[in-house]
């Protein structure tokens, strides 16, 4: 409960109802800072967060934002790095907004975002990357990047399931893979370690389901099904089969590569023909898969015949990446990891911590501000979504930007963390 213009607001819940999320207009929202440059990320974004819904919905939409621990703040306050009321609230809540966090490479305690991801059942990573005028980037035509990457979020190598070298794990492993007559496969089997890439059919169906429906919604022409399938066959080759029959489930709604291709064997029809076939189905969505490696010389030819993308785990991780460096790095894109089915969603930062950088107020904050703007459409507060791309697109576009940019754009007015916010929250009330 808070005071707002002299009477007493109750703050409320976010539920999922009868498969709609129903978003109140005092939402709780619970936030977690971050560590590292966290903090300063998260201050500059929340000012901004407020300044649009106050201007979009002018006091009679608010939020309560919640502070939760997680990471290396919570380990040193509560012995913790993932509190079981920060999960309990997380649970409790639906959706909320987090900064980077604390992950020692290759030792210590699990990744708390892929825990997340985990214990939340978050199965969809959801990355939209696109190009704001104006960002420096290292390819020559940025602005014809627009795709939007959905990547499983539970499955793949992040399930965590690996064996080290001469473990009782690894022992019994090989002995399964002599029984099964592929221990010659494994070429040094005394000194390997495994890991195990469980990918079910389940999995991949629900996240090719949300790919499709969220290019059904926004209009968009076509579903990509990016995989590994001439290689690994029974894993990535099952999810560009079970894609195709979700794709196949939508009916007449969508058009798929394996129709496609029926269509012109039945006609006699060669690749010289593909166009013209295609033109009589322009008005359906258009599911088709590509390989990996392929997918990434096609990304950087011709970014612009992918709309959406969908893939598996570590295919998901590079990708999306790789196609933010090509609009300007992970500084500037957003995410969030969502069950469509539950409701349950965190919008998150997409870069790391910069320890290195923690408390010099200099580094960018728009990727967790472009993550909120996703929340915020994912809320169903669009017009707040919109209101603060434009207004980070303005300040870009105007040279006002933190040191990352500043230091690549002649003329730039560099700009510090908290400065930058306080930028768009200017535009923002200017209507910029």
């Amino acid at each position: 409960m808070y005071e707002e213009g002299g009477s007493l607001v109750t703050s409320q819940k976010i539920i999922m109802e009868d498969g709609n999320l129903k978003t109140p207009d005092h939402p709780t929202i619970p936030f977690i800072a971050g560590d590292g440059i966290g903090p300063e990320i998260w201050s500059a974004a929340k000012g901004v967060f407020d300044a649009a819904v106050n201007k979009v919905y002018q006091g009679k939409k608010s939020v309560d934002w919640l502070p939760l621990l997680a990471g290396e703040t919570a380990y040193k306050k509560t012995g913790q790095w993932l509190p079981d009321e920060t999960l309990q609230a997380l649970k409790d809540y639906l959706v909320a907004i987090k900064g980077p966090l604390t992950t020692p490479i290759g030792k210590g305690h699990r990744s708390i975002n892929v825990t997340l991801r985990q214990k939340l059942d978050l199965y969809a990573c959801f990355r939209p990357v696109k190009y704001f005028a104006g960002v420096p980037s290292p390819v020559k035509k940025p602005e014809n990047v627009d795709i939007a990457v959905f990547r499983e979020n539970t499955e793949d190598i992040y399930a965590g399931i690996d064996f080290v070298s001469k473990s009782e794990g690894a022992n019994q492993l090989l002995q399964l893979l002599k029984q099964n007559q592929q221990l010659d496969k494994v070429r040094f089997p005394d000194s390997s370690n495994f890991a195990i890439k469980p990918v079910s059919e389940a999995g991949s169906k629900r996240i090719v389901r949300a790919a499709i429906e969220y290019a059904l919604d926004h209009n968009l022409s076509k579903v990509t099904l990016v995989h590994k399938s001439n290689i690994m066959k029974k894993t990535e080759g099952s999810f560009k089969t079970w894609g195709y029959e979700v794709a196949e489930s939508f009916g007449d709604r969508v058009f798929t590569m394996n129709e496609f291709e029926q269509i012109k064997s039945k006609k006699g029809l060669s690749a010289a023909d593909d166009a013209g076939t295609l033109s009589e189905y322009s008005g359906r969505l258009f599911v088709d898969d590509v390989i990996t490696d392929n997918f990434f010389q096609q990304s950087l030819l011709h970014p612009e015949n992918f709309d959406v993308v969908v893939t598996m785990n570590l295919n998901g991780d590079y990708i999306s990446d790789a196609l933010a460096a090509q609009v300007g790095g992970i500084g500037i894109a957003p995410g969030g990891n969502i069950n469509y089915q539950t409701g349950q969603a965190i919008f998150e930062a997409t870069h790391g911590t910069a320890p290195q950088f923690a408390g010099q107020n200099k580094l960018n904050p728009t990727s967790l501000i472009l993550s909120g703007a996703m929340m915020f459409e994912y809320l169903g507060w669009k017009e707040v979504s919109q209101v603060i791309e434009r207004a980070v697109a303005s300040a870009i576009k105007g040279k006002h930007v933190t040191m990352d940019f500043a230091r690549q754009i002649h003329g730039a007015e560099e700009l510090s963390t908290s400065e930058f916010g306080s930028f768009v929250e200017k535009n923002i009330r200017n209507g910029k």
